[in-house]
């Protein structure tokens, strides 16, 4: 209990700290002149916006990789061997985070590059337009993580247990959901933490079964793992966070066409369409990251509590669940009673102490 609350209480204070970090490095990048120097600079090697806009989007993202990393080593290698949850080399975390660091830049080429378009040619329309595109954009994202994505940082493959196997589609036939396969994914080679998915979109949509929850969990106690996960979809969970998140991501856009002249003048720029004035909207954006985290916190807790409840009732295996917990508990090294203010702002689950009552006292 000690161990879980000194790892949770570094973890979140990292996170706190990456949060101020972030807010400070976009600040300085602007008010210093800097961004708007690298934009200037890069024009006059070429005026055109295709080399321009990821040229940018390269040299800053690099700079702010290498600011950012003593935070960011520490955090995702140090803190994880420190208390004996990795299992990953030096030389495989780096890998990991080239790949990583490859996807996010062309995610950033595809999002900003569309932004800057709509930007010059839909003058009072943009803030829609935009937000629609980044909605289709991250449910295309979603299709294509299970079968794009995940493969480049695990192998994995259809379940060997083929009893289990029967067991999950079972469970999905009986819930209801419609799933390509139950496979399982190599966590161990990473981590000694356990974690189940049930990742995809339409004919992508299958079950991701860690090797280090199959190998320590009974068949009960994976079952209530993956009727949780199946009660997301029948709860339409996943359709309530792509509705929340589109209107959040349109009243994002439509605050910073309304009030971004003013930051925009205050930093020296002409307009939003300036390359240089990039950080202003990513500085809107982790301010409103941080303003919604509480709150989306909040929503996540209130689903994973619907889902816990409804895990239970199809699988009417209370015992499974609560051991289940311990377990995961004990794992992960998870915080079972954390501060009030710290479950307020980062707790996206129940803590486990919370959910095991629950699962004893459904009707409290």
């Amino acid at each position: 209990m000690d161990k879980a609350k000194q790892y949770s209480n570094e973890k979140y204070s990292l996170a706190i700290a990456g949060m101020g970090f972030d807010l400070f490095l976009l600040f300085v990048f602007l008010a210093s002149g800097l961004s708007k120097a690298l934009a200037e600079w890069l024009s006059l090697i070429s005026p055109n916006a295709f080399f321009t806009l990821p040229a940018y989007i390269t040299i800053a993202g690099f700079a702010y990789y290498l600011l950012d990393f003593p935070l960011h080593f520490y955090g995702s290698y140090i803190l994880e061997h420190k208390y004996s949850l990795s299992t990953q080399r030096l030389g495989a975390w780096f890998l990991d985070e080239l790949k990583a660091s490859l996807i996010a830049l062309s995610i950033a080429f595809i999002l900003v590059g569309a932004l800057y378009f709509v930007l010059n040619h839909f003058l009072n329309t943009w803030w829609l337009i935009i937000s629609l595109f980044w909605v289709f954009f991250n449910i295309l994202l979603a299709k294509l993580v299970p079968i794009v994505i995940i493969p480049l940082f695990f192998k994995y493959k259809k379940i060997s247990d083929e009893s289990l196997r029967q067991r999950i589609l079972s469970l999905a036939d009986k819930m209801k959901v419609k799933i390509l396969d139950v496979f399982e994914i190599d966590f161990s080679k990473k981590t000694v933490k356990a974690n189940a998915a049930f990742v995809g979109v339409g004919s992508t949509r299958r079950v991701l079964l860690a090797d280090t929850l199959q190998n320590k969990y009974t068949p009960d106690e994976i079952e209530v793992v993956l009727a949780h996960e199946f009660a997301h979809y029948r709860l339409r969970h996943l359709l309530k966070l792509v509705l929340i998140n589109s209107a959040v991501t349109v009243v994002t856009f439509y605050i910073i066409y309304k009030t971004s002249s003013g930051v925009v003048a205050f930093f020296g720029f002409s307009s939003l369409s300036e390359i240089a004035a990039l950080p202003v909207v990513l500085l809107y954006m982790a301010l409103f990251g941080i303003i919604m985290q509480p709150l989306a916190a909040f929503l996540s807790r209130v689903f994973e509590r619907n889902a816990d409840r409804l895990s239970l009732a199809v699988t009417q295996n209370t015992n499974a669940f609560i051991s289940m917990m311990d377990k995961l508990g004990e794992q992960n090294l998870a915080d079972r009673s954390p501060h009030p203010l710290i479950k307020f702002f980062f707790f996206d689950h129940p803590p486990i102490d919370e959910r095991i009552k629950m699962a004893k006292h459904p009707t409290l």
